[in-house]
C-alpha cells in the first residue's frame, strides 16, 4: 500500500506522483469526526468536516497553496450529511475562510443548524444546496454527483469525476450509508450505482464484519421489551442522538402494533424534539410512505390519538415516571434529572455502539439495558457494495481500528481490490493500473422476511430468485434440507434421487408406478400436460396412464 506519513498534514506542493490522494484529517477512530482532504489532478476536494478543533487544517496553508490563489485548505468542501461527527467543524472552518464554497444535499443544508446553539441562529445559506441524481461541474474538469445513501434525511453518497484528455478519475465517497430502508429514510440503491467503473471507493466501515437481523426483526424485539418493560410497570428512558434515530423510535412507537391505540405517553425532549420539527419542515423530501402517513394524522405531535405524543419541558422532568411512560432524549441531558427517586422504576436503553455514556451510580430501581437499531450497514452491506461497484481502490474510514482491521483482511476484499484503512495524517497515493483486471461480478444476495407461526416457521424470499437458472433445480421436488453451520442457517433443496433413497414410510414405493416416482411430479404437483392430473396437487401413492419413470434407465 502507498501510505507514507505527513508531518504537516499537507499535500506535498512538488510534482505529484499520481493523480489521486487521500489525506484523512479525521477518520473517526475516537472522538474525532470524519474529514478527508481528497486531491485527483489541481483540485483539492474536503469530504466532510467534522473535525472539533480545525488547526489542523490551517497550519502549512502557504506552503500548500496552489501558485496564485489564496491560501485556503481546500478549493471546495462537499458534506455527506448533518450528523455532528460529520459538520461539527464547517462553522468555524466558514467563519475563517468564507469565500471556501460549501456544498451539500438540499435537505442536508437545513438539518445542519441543529449542529451549533448560538445567537443569533445560525443562517443556512453558508452551504449551497445541490441537486440530486445530477452531474455539476465545479470546476474546471471536475464534476460532482450526489446519490442518496440512506442513514438520514439527505445523506448522499458523492461521485467525483476528474476528465483529462487520457482518461476519467472516478472516486465515491458513500459517507454514512444504509442499504436497508427504514422508517423515515429509503435505503442507499445499489442499482443507481452499478456500472459507474470507479477507480477509489471510500466507504464507512462502522460495523466492521458484524452481521445484523433483518431491519424489521431488529425493530421488533425493541418493540417486545419496551412492551414488557411497559406492562411490569416501568417508564422507559432513551437517550440517543438530536437527529436520525431519535425520529426513528418515535415514528417506531407510534406505528407498531404493541403501542398503537396504547392509553400511553410518549415524551420527547431535547435536540430530538427539535429534530422532530425540522424534519416536519421537510416532509416533502421524506418517503411517500411518511407524507401519506402525515396525510391522516400529525407525524409527531399528536395528543389525541394514542398513544399520545408530547414535548417535555425542562421543568417537567422530575416529575415524569409517576406512571409507567416512554422519554425520548438527547444524550446530552442528566438522566439523573428523569431518574428521581419518587419516580421509576426506570428501564434505560441506550443503542448499541453509541458512544453514550451514563452516570456510574443510579438507584436500586433503574435498570439499564442495550439495543440494536442500526443505522449503518453490517458488514454484509458493506462487502455488497464494495462487490457492485468493484473499484480499484478501497479507502475504508469511520470505525474503530479493530473493526477495520476486521474488514481489511477480508480475503475476499484482499484478493480482488487494493484495500487501505489510514490513519489520521497518513496520506494514501491511489495509483490507478490501465490494465486492472476487474474482479468478477458479485453473487446476488436475496433479503427476505422470517415469520414465526405456532409451529411453523415461514421464510419469505424475493421471486427474483427464481429467474437464477439454479433455482429449477433448487425446488425440483419442492422439498428442503435445513442444517446449522456454525451462527448461519443452511438451506438445500432435496434432489429426487434423494427422496427415493429416504428410509421413512412415506417413501417406501422406489418400485412402484406411482406419482412419487413419477418424472412429472414436482413438489406434490403434477407437471405432464399430458395427465388428466396435470397442474393438481397430487398424493405420493397415486398413479395416472401418463405416468413415466423417474430414473427411466433404472431397473425395475
Amino acid at each position: 500500500m502507498s501510505e507514507r506519513a505527513s508531518v504537516s498534514l499537507q499535500f506535498d506542493p512538488g510534482e505529484p506522483t499520481c493523480e489521486l490522494e487521500c489525506l484523512p484529517y479525521g477518520t473517526s477512530h475516537s472522538d474525532g469526526g470524519v474529514c478527508l482532504l481528497v486531491r485527483m489532478g489541481p483540485h483539492r476536494i474536503l469530504l466532510d468536516c467534522g473535525l472539533p478543533d480545525v488547526s489542523a487544517l490551517v497550519m502549512g496553508l502557504e506552503k500548500s497553496a496552489i501558485p496564485g490563489s489564496s491560501p485556503s485548505p481546500a478549493d471546495l468542501v462537499l458534506v455527506s450529511h448533518a450528523h455532528q461527527d460529520h459538520t461539527q467543524g464547517l462553522l468555524e472552518l466558514h467563519n475563517l475562510f468564507p469565500l471556501l464554497p460549501i456544498y451539500s444535499s438540499e435537505v442536508t443544508s437545513k438539518l445542519l443548524t441543529l449542529n451549533w446553539d448560538t445567537e443569533p441562529p445560525i443562517k443556512q445559506h453558508f452551504c449551497q444546496a445541490l441537486p440530486l441524481r445530477s452531474p455539476i461541474e465545479l470546476r474546471d474538469s471536475l464534476v460532482v454527483e450526489l446519490f442518496p445513501a440512506g442513514h438520514l434525511p439527505g445523506a448522499v453518497a458523492i461521485l467525483l469525476t476528474y476528465n483529462t484528455p487520457q482518461r476519467s478519475y472516478k472516486l465515491l465517497y458513500t459517507g454514512d450509508f444504509f442499504l436497508s430502508n427504514s422508517r423515515l429514510v429509503e435505503g442507499l440503491r445499489l442499482e443507481e450505482l452499478r456500472g459507474l467503473n470507479l477507480d477509489v471507493l471510500i466507504i464507512e466501515g462502522t460495523y466492521g464484519t458484524s452481521r445484523h437481523p433483518h431491519r424489521r426483526n431488529q425493530e421488533n424485539q425493541l418493540a417486545e421489551r419496551i412492551n414488557r418493560a411497559i406492562a411490569d410497570g416501568y417508564s422507559v428512558l432513551m437517550p440517543t442522538n438530536g437527529l436520525g434515530l431519535g425520529q426513528e423510535l418515535l415514528m417506531l412507537l407510534r406505528s407498531h402494533h404493541h403501542f398503537t391505540g396504547r392509553d400511553l405517553d410518549i415524551l420527547v425532549d431535547g435536540t430530538v424534539a427539535i429534530g422532530c420539527d425540522i424534519y416536519l419542515e421537510l416532509l416533502a423530501h421524506l418517503p411517500p410512505s411518511v407524507q401519506n402517513f402525515a396525510r391522516h394524522q400529525p407525524l409527531f405531535w399528536d395528543e389525541r390519538v394514542r398513544p399520545r405524543v408530547r414535548r417535555v419541558e425542562p421543568q417537567q422532568r422530575h416529575a415524569i415516571g409517576r406512571s409507567a411512560c416512554i422519554v425520548l432524549t438527547d444524550s446530552i441531558i442528566d438522566i439523573h434529572e428523569y431518574c428521581q427517586p419518587d419516580t421509576g422504576p426506570w428501564l434505560i436503553l441506550i443503542p448499541e455502539k453509541s458512544g453514550i455514556e451514563l452516570p456510574s451510580s443510579f438507584s436500586t430501581t433503574t435498570h439499564t439495558e442495550t439495543y440494536l437499531l442500526a443505522q449503518h450497514s453490517d458488514g454484509p452491506g458493506t462487502t455488497q457494495l464494495i462487490h457492485n461497484l468493484r473499484p480499484q481502490h478501497v479507502v475504508f474510514v469511520h470505525g474503530s481500528p479493530v473493526y477495520l482491521a476486521d474488514l481489511t483482511s477480508l480475503d475476499e476484499l484482499q484478493n480482488r481490490y487494493h484495500v487501505h484503512s489510514p490513519k489520521t495524517g497518513v496520506l494514501v497515493e491511489l495509483p490507478i493500473g490501465e490494465t486492472f483486471l476487474q474482479p468478477a461480478a458479485p453473487e446476488t444476495n436475496y433479503e427476505g422476511e422470517l415469520t414465526e407461526l405456532g409451529t411453523v416457521v415461514t421464510i419469505t424470499l424475493p421471486d427474483a430468485i427464481a429467474a437464477d437458472p439454479r433455482w429449477r433445480q433448487f425446488a425440483d421436488t419442492g422439498l428442503i434440507e435445513a442444517r446449522w453451520q456454525g451462527e448461519e442457517l443452511v438451506l438445500r433443496g432435496l434432489t429426487p434421487r434423494e427422496l427415493l433413497s429416504q428410509t421413512s414410510d412415506r417413501f417406501l414405493w422406489q418400485d412402484v408406478d406411482c406419482c412419487g416416482t413419477c418424472r412429472h411430479q414436482r413438489g406434490q404437483r403434477c407437471w405432464n400436460p399430458a395427465s388428466p392430473l396435470y397442474n393438481f396437487r397430487v398424493t405420493l401413492e397415486g398413479y395416472c396412464p401418463a405416468f413415466e419413470d423417474l430414473i427411466p434407465n433404472s431397473e425395475s
